[in-house]
């Protein structure tokens, strides 16, 4: 889930750019230090957007940098366990696709994908479903559960996030396209049968 975020830090302005416009310099270092970090607490930033209130400045001895307390507003998304959420594909591999989330990618296992047996279709980059020829593809946006989340605070790019589409109401856009058609076809079908019957 998404989250816009008011926050408070103390943030350093470096010597070399004290002459510059306050506001613009506070945010270009909250972004540079934030965006695309993790916080265990507060989730992955996404971006820093305005920067609200300045402080005083502080000085510390022996350092040319002054300090102010900040607060902004931010961008965070805070996932968790059986969320479902909405990704695009940016790549398929023998054992799965990774599902781009925005500031972080995530693993759909071939497991996960549907209860058939999946074909790797080298040549298309597409994972493709042996008996009903559905098929993943680079680009394809898809609908997902999470299944298992462990957020790395020291190095993002090594969080693990896994997802599955092997429940009811996932699965590609194709694919929840046409498992409404289908059901309305359905439901078409029975009530054309009871008001027939009443005649």
């Amino acid at each position: 889930m998404y989250y816009k975020l008011l926050l408070e830090d103390k943030v350093r302005v470096p010597p070399h750019r004290l002459g510059e416009d306050l506001i613009k310099v506070i945010l270009d270092v909250l972004q540079e230090q934030l965006e695309g970090s993790i916080d265990k607490e507060i989730g992955i930033f996404i971006a820093v957007t305005k920067v609200i209130e300045v402080g005083e400045g502080e000085m510390v001895p022996g350092d040319g940098a002054v300090y102010y307390d900040v607060k902004f507003e931010a961008l965070g998304l805070r996932l968790s366990l059986q969320e479902v959420l909405e990704g695009v594909v940016v790549e398929t591999t023998t054992f799965g696709a990774f599902v781009s989330l925005g500031p972080i990618d995530a693993m759909l296992h071939v497991s996960q994908i549907s209860d058939e047996f999946i074909n790797y279709d080298e040549k298309n980059a597409r994972l493709i479903c042996k008996d009903s020829g559905r098929f993943i593809g680079v680009g394809d946006r898809i609908r997902a559960r999470v299944v298992t989340l462990s957020l790395n605070e020291r190095e993002p790019r090594d969080s693990k996030i896994g997802l599955t589409m092997r429940q009811a109401g996932l699965g590609t856009e194709l694919w929840l396209e046409e498992e409404l058609k289908r059901e309305k076809e359905e439901n078409k079908e029975k009530g054309g049968v009871e008001h027939g019957s009443e005649h």
